[in-house]
């Protein structure tokens, strides 16, 4: 369905974020997409620019906000932007469903979409979207369904009255293997995508990131087109 609204996309250069770019082109056409990209402090924080940057050129977009965050990597609490903290190795789902894992940044998303949405009311944009998957993901609690209609409240209150901002979340209750295939029938440049946690050169293929992406890859019967170490991609 067409929609002629602008739209912001938080784009990490991860997977889902370059989905959801994708979608949002599909949606609102190719001229109405602003991407939107946080640094936070996390260990791979120049891999992921470096994707962001390749995938606006891709779709050449050139409505772009980049932005960092040092206080997450002053903060600490989280594997991503603690270096004292391990980044735990083949260990998915080792800790329960129920556990938050160690690589969860506190809150994270919450100063993301705060950017996003000053952003989309400056500009003027209907719409911000984030990648956020709630099944198929770590179990950050702020990638469910009931945290963006929270948020979605709080756009409300908390903008001019005239301003009306979707906070749109398509992929949230997708496995990753359909948002694989979903980024192939629209052609999204999944090659240009980086997920893992820890590496920058070739991904890891050990932590969380890594094995769902490697697993969600298999199961949509593809070849995950980026750089693994030597043996981690079998």
């Amino acid at each position: 369905m067409s929609d002629q609204r602008r739209a912001v996309v938080l784009l990490s250069g991860g997977m889902d974020s370059c989905v959801c770019a994708a979608l949002a082109r599909e949606r609102h056409g190719a001229g109405n997409v602003a991407l939107a990209h946080v640094s936070y402090g996390q260990r791979t924080e120049k891999r992921e620019r470096r994707a962001f940057e390749e995938i606006a050129d891709f779709y050449g977009v050139r409505e772009r906000l980049a932005v960092r965050m040092e206080h997450f990597r002053v903060i600490g609490g989280s594997a991503l932007t603690d270096r004292k903290i391990a980044v735990p190795e083949q260990a998915l789902g080792a800790a329960g469903e129920s556990a938050i894992p160690v690589t969860y940044v506190p809150f994270r998303n919450t100063h993301l979409l705060a950017v996003a949405v000053s952003w989309a009311e400056v500009i003027g944009a209907g719409a911000v979207y984030i990648g956020a998957v709630a099944e198929d993901s770590s179990g950050y609690p702020d990638c469910r369904p009931e945290y963006y209609r929270a948020f979605q409240e709080l756009v409300r209150v908390g903008t001019k009255p005239e301003t009306e901002i979707e906070v749109v979340t398509p992929v949230i209750s997708l496995k990753k293997k359909a948002i694989i295939g979903e980024g192939i029938r629209l052609g999204a440049p999944l090659h240009l995508t980086w997920s893992c946690y820890q590496g920058e050169e070739t991904a890891c293929g050990d932590c969380d990131s890594c094995l769902l992406r490697l697993r969600a890859f298999a199961e949509a019967g593809s070849t995950d087109p980026i750089p693994y170490r030597v043996g981690k991609k079998e």
